[in-house]
């Protein structure tokens, strides 16, 4: 199943200079500094935005979720599916009668290793707002969809600390048998932070991690992203490497291409793979973020 996440409001860049002073910056290990300048400042904003992030979350970084938070069961029909797929982008979803207003009590997110933390899910109501409000694109000429009923589930999410399962608002739509469905997570549950507008004429340096693997009181990440085949003595290769800039809440990844000098016709086409960062401290709670726009990677913990 698929997910769109939502942010908080985006923090004034006076008060990025601010959140980083202090003792929570942890200088790069060793003092080296191998990516560029602009990465170096994306994955500081980076950092000034998540604390802020936390700080309004109650600080605790127990459950953050990663990736999208709307989604949807089954696919759309022939007869419907080009309409239904776009207002679905868009949040053209509509209610046909009110739905359940009242939060309800208290459910769990479950992670594979059977670890559990309680949360508080949202209203059916507030749920289909958030689909709404967090929708990626817009869509002039697309139909509204119609919700006829909901009823509070359970679904698949990345979070921080690997998949999970959550409550999850699933919604019956009129027409189809593609139900919506979104994650119940109240704003203050788990951590939001909105990454800086995307400019297609002038994008983030950098290459964004995808996931990370390692051990909350070890000092060695391995992270995985999408990058050039290997080894770099070919044309079209590359070896990584990669560093860490951390703050007392996050770890930011720069990952460091080591490119092929020569010639040769390449293909473009990328491939899955990985590189070992070492962190000045454990990783602890901390969240591990990809440097071009700061949002959180799925972290699978190791003994």
């Amino acid at each position: 199943m698929a997910h769109r996440i939502g942010w908080s409001a985006l923090l004034a860049v006076t008060a990025l200079a601010l959140l980083l002073s202090g003792c929570d910056r942890i200088p790069a290990l060793g003092g080296a500094t191998h990516g560029t300048d602009r990465e170096h400042h994306q994955a500081e904003a980076a950092l000034a935005r998540w604390m802020a992030a936390v700080k309004a979350g109650g600080g605790a970084q127990s459950f953050v979720a990663v990736g999208e938070l709307t989604g949807q069961i089954g696919d759309w029909e022939e007869a419907v599916g080009d309409n239904n797929k776009r207002a679905l982008m868009a949040g053209l979803v509509v209610a046909a009668a009110a739905l359940p207003s009242d939060a309800p009590g208290e459910a769990m997110v479950r992670w594979a290793d059977g670890t559990t933390r309680s949360i508080r899910p949202v209203s059916a109501t507030q749920a289909l707002a958030d689909v709404r409000a967090t929708a990626p694109t817009s869509c002039g000429d697309c139909v509204p969809l119609v919700v006829t009923a909901a009823r509070l589930s359970m679904a698949a999410i990345q979070t921080s600390r690997g998949a999970a399962t959550a409550p999850a608002w699933e919604f019956t739509i009129r027409g189809t048998s593609v139900r919506v469905t979104r994650i119940a997570v109240a704003a203050n549950d788990g951590i939001a932070v909105v990454p800086p507008e995307w400019d297609a004429n002038d994008p983030p340096s950098g290459i964004s991690i995808q996931s990370a693997q390692g051990a909350a009181n070890g000092t060695s990440l391995v992270v995985s992203f999408v990058g050039a085949p290997e080894p770099a003595s070919n044309a079209c290769g590359a070896d990584y490497s990669a560093e860490a800039v951390e703050s007392g809440t996050a770890v930011v990844v720069i990952v460091i291409p080591h490119e092929h000098g020569g010639f040769g016709a390449c293909a473009g086409v990328g491939a899955v793979r990985t590189a070992t960062v070492e962190l000045a401290r454990p990783l602890g709670d901390r969240a591990v973020l990809e440097v071009q726009q700061g949002l959180p990677v799925s972290v699978v913990l190791t003994p």
